[in-house]
Parts: structure tokens; sequence; C-alpha cells
């Protein structure tokens, strides 16, 4: 059995506010934010976007670069997103 590709996903809330996360299937994991199923977090601060998604390999490499991203200044995060979009 092979291991499943873990991804990095990143949502901006409402209010601007930016989510980080990690799953095997971002568009799944992003639909149950959206109904309100997904992390706490995002409950309520809607309207919510995908705004940027990373492929990382396993779930460890998916969990180490998570911790590198939520440790990011917010100014660092935008940029990882600006150049993503471009």
């Amino acid at each position: 059995m092979s291991e499943s590709v873990w991804y990095l996903y990143i949502i901006r809330c409402g209010h601007g506010e930016l989510y980080t996360g990690i799953t095997v299937d971002v568009e799944k994991r992003f639909a149950a934010h959206c109904s309100g199923k997904g992390a706490k977090y995002t409950r309520g601060r809607g309207p919510l976007t995908l705004v940027y998604k990373e492929q990382c390999g396993n779930h460890s490499d998916a969990l180490r670069r998570e911790l590198q991203i939520k440790a990011l200044a917010r100014d660092k995060k935008e940029m990882l997103i600006k150049e993503y979009s471009e």
C-alpha cells in the first residue's frame, strides 16, 4: 500500500485572517471548512477563499511544512500567497 500524498493549504477568512492546514484532499477539506464542518477556527469567519496549496509528500513532511508556515510573519505568508497566485 502506497502512502498518500499530503498537501499544505492556506485559507483567507472573511476579515483577512489566514488559516493554515494539511490534508490529502484539498478540495474536500476546503468544502468541509466552507460548510462549517472544518476547523473550529474557520467557522463563522466566511467567506472563505483557498489562496494557497503546496504538495508536501508524506504526512511528516506536511506537518513539518505546516510548522514552518505557521512560524512565518504575516508579510512573509502574504508574499508566499502572492508568488503562488502569479
